[in-house]
């Protein structure tokens, strides 16, 4: 996650430090997310439920304390099952059950990650069915893999290891990494640029690469290939495409996460220097351009700006310490009601939790919640909507009710 990662080292001398509970504080709008004049760009129209009713400085919240792991960066939970699954950068799979019990490790990948700043076990999904898990990791050539393990009511199925994508990576950084079940059954894998900075082999907007990607398969294998493509992917039949993309444009779709309620997938996407932004997309819409290598959110880095690309619902710059957005999801849980259908998202340096509401593609609230994470690196999803928080100095809280 560029930067951040190196601060992490420091970060973590300091521990982790969250507050108990905190009053909401209405955050002004740094930047507005409409595109620079002579832009061809336009808010998308969402779908579900409107969140224009909400009033989120009604919303008062306390983290708890579930566990404290190793590193841990992706959260998952499986169908028919209670326990909430964390990934840790170093390679482990644990099993958190019954509030304040000790971790399981039910897979451990140590000595086959790569440990770079922006490397490691970076996501972590199960199948809806919960018949198989998958990860996503940078091997010890920092390259990414996808791979499926069959799952049982034991855990991994010993000899089920199945390659599923594998993708080069010219540098250590802007990974990507989230592994993301949507509503349709399929999987989507966010992928960076590729790295270094400035996105130097201009993968943003090429169609012909992995890398900068949204992408979409089916990842049972079919035919003889260890995928498949969805037959309604947005660049199936062009030749100059590949068929995985589902959207394309993105610098390095760290963390993102569907609406479970309304199927909207909302972007994470980690900026370069300019800008951080979260994206929305309408549920069942794909294709889109959000703008990298040429836009950086809002802000131009060519003079001939990609037509149709779509802008940020919000964004914001580096001021006040801000480095590197960190996606969330929208809250669909019980215990917090005054927060249901607000969008949850954070900084990594700066840790403090956002809550955004939106109507018509257009944010109409920003909300800090009062809480903050140190080094927030990840926010997870429990079976019942009830979500969390996850520290890269090893914390893992629940949002409850203050």
């Amino acid at each position: 996650m560029r930067r951040a990662w190196a601060l992490a080292a420091l970060i973590g001398l300091l521990g982790a430090a969250c507050g108990d509970s905190g009053g909401s504080q209405v955050v002004p709008n740094p930047s507005a997310s409409t595109f620079p004049s002579g832009s061809s760009g336009s808010a998308p129209t969402p779908t579900g439920s409107p969140t224009a009713k909400l009033d989120l400085t009604k919303v008062h919240i306390k983290l708890v304390q579930v566990a404290s792991l190793d590193r841990p960066l992706a959260m998952a939970v499986r169908s028919g099952d209670d326990a909430l699954y964390v990934a840790e950068k170093g390679g482990r799979v644990v099993a958190l059950r019954g509030g304040q019990g000790e971790p399981k490790t039910i897979l451990d990948l140590s000595g086959e990650v790569s440990d770079g700043s922006e490397q490691g076990l970076l996501g972590l999904a199960f199948s809806p069915d919960g018949a198989f898990m998958y990860v996503n990791y940078t091997d010890l050539n920092g390259d990414t893999q996808v791979v499926e393990f069959r799952f049982d009511q034991d855990g991994v199925v010993d000899g089920s290891r199945r390659a599923v994508l594998s993708v080069d990576q010219p540098f250590s950084n802007h990974n990507g990494g989230n592994l993301v079940f949507g509503p349709d059954g399929y999987l989507y894998i966010g992928l960076g640029d590729g790295g270094s900075q400035g996105d130097p082999n201009h993968n943003g907007q090429n169609l012909g690469v992995l890398l900068a990607k949204m992408l979409r398969i089916d990842p049972r294998p079919a035919g003889g290939a260890p995928y498949s493509i969805p037959p309604d992917n947005p660049f199936v039949g062009d030749q100059s495409a590949r068929p995985e993309i589902w959207a394309y444009g993105l610098r390095n779709p760290w963390r993102y996460s569907f609406d479970r309620e309304t199927g909207d997938l909302w972007i994470g996407d980690v900026g370069g220097v300019e800008r951080e932004e979260v994206d929305f997309q309408p549920a069942g819409e794909g294709g889109q351009n959000y703008g990298w290598n040429l836009l950086e959110g809002t802000v131009p880095h060519s003079d001939n700006l990609p037509l149709g690309a779509v802008p940020p619902i919000h964004e914001y710059d580096h001021s006040g310490g801000r480095c590197v957005v960190t996606g969330g999801y929208v809250y669909r849980g019980s215990a917090i009601p005054a927060l249901v259908g607000g969008y949850l998202f954070a900084d990594f340096c700066v840790g403090d939790i956002i809550a955004l509401a939106q109507k018509g593609g257009k944010r109409t609230q920003l909300v800090k919640l009062g809480p903050s994470v140190t080094s927030l690196d990840s926010f997870g999803e429990d079976q019942e909507g009830e979500l969390y928080a996850l520290s890269l100095t090893g914390p893992v809280y629940r949002i409850d009710p203050a």
